[in-house]
């Protein structure tokens, strides 16, 4: 049993006590069918995540580095399809990890801006992949067009292991390293000078991006990536007064939009 499902088995009487009190015909279902439970708790724990690293990310002016590596994400994700994986993800989440590793590189050496190189990979890998799809792929399949937009309905036990592994992976991150990141992103000059690692931490945050936008392709999708990792962070950036609030302000926005989502969907 893995990390997600053993997860589930612990939350699943919990959802099921709430569902007679949900409105709507169809909300409540997320709440009591099993398949709709590993759709629910796969968006919570995202969202989650999302909010605690977009505020970083709308910090250090790096909110389209999450659009970039999810395109980036699409062009391992054709390639594992073309291959013939059965879990073309792994091959997205490679992709996803050297690139972020090369972006960062690039930014730290003044090489390029973030920006330009968040756009070259995003428009470089999204053509590769549509490209490779079409020459050793099927094309743009009903499966394709899941992973650009995204599908509850793909969350199998499998999915939701690994956006659980992810997503604590990610947390655990982040309650390690955050003084270090916030240090830096005030001040990255002085966090050195304090004796921070910050090419280190730089580097660990880098790629733990990339993790966090490949573990919710499957569900908001490529193209959406960026609505759920950067809007409630912005958002909670125009009304926030502290840093704190930020978080707790995105963390706020994210899950009701989670909710909001599943309940109109």
């Amino acid at each position: 049993m893995g990390l997600g499902t053993l997860l589930l088995t612990f939350l699943s009487p919990m959802l099921e006590f709430l569902a007679p009190y949900l409105p709507g015909d169809t909300f409540p279902l997320y709440f009591e069918w099993e398949m709709f439970q590993r759709a629910l708790l796969a968006a919570l724990l995202i969202s989650i995540v999302a909010g605690l690293y977009g505020t970083f990310l709308m910090l250090r002016n790096l909110a389209l580095i999450g659009d970039g590596l999810a395109h980036v994400s699409f062009g391992g994700m054709a390639v594992g399809v073309a291959l013939g994986s059965v879990t073309p993800l792994n091959t997205a989440l490679l992709f996803s990890i050297v690139a972020a590793i090369i972006i960062y590189e690039l930014q730290s050496r003044e090489i390029l801006t973030g920006d330009t190189s968040i756009a070259i990979f995003l428009t470089s890998t999204l053509a590769f992949g549509l490209v490779v799809l079409s020459k050793w792929g099927d094309g743009i399949t009903t499966d394709i067009e899941a992973y650009l937009f995204g599908s509850l309905n793909m969350i199998d036990p499998a999915s939701l292991d690994m956006i659980t592994l992810l997503s604590l992976f990610s947390l655990v991150s982040l309650a390690v390293l955050h003084r270090g990141l916030l240090a830096m992103t005030i001040d990255s000059v002085a966090a050195r000078v304090q004796g921070i690692p910050v090419n280190f931490i730089g580097l660990w945050f880098s790629i733990t991006i990339a993790i966090i936008v490949v573990s919710m392709v499957k569900l908001v999708g490529v193209l959406l990536v960026s609505a759920l990792l950067v809007t409630p962070a912005a958002t909670a950036q125009i009304i926030s007064r502290s840093f704190r609030g930020c978080m707790l302000w995105a963390q706020a926005f994210g899950l009701s939009a989670t909710f909001l989502g599943i309940y109109f969907a």
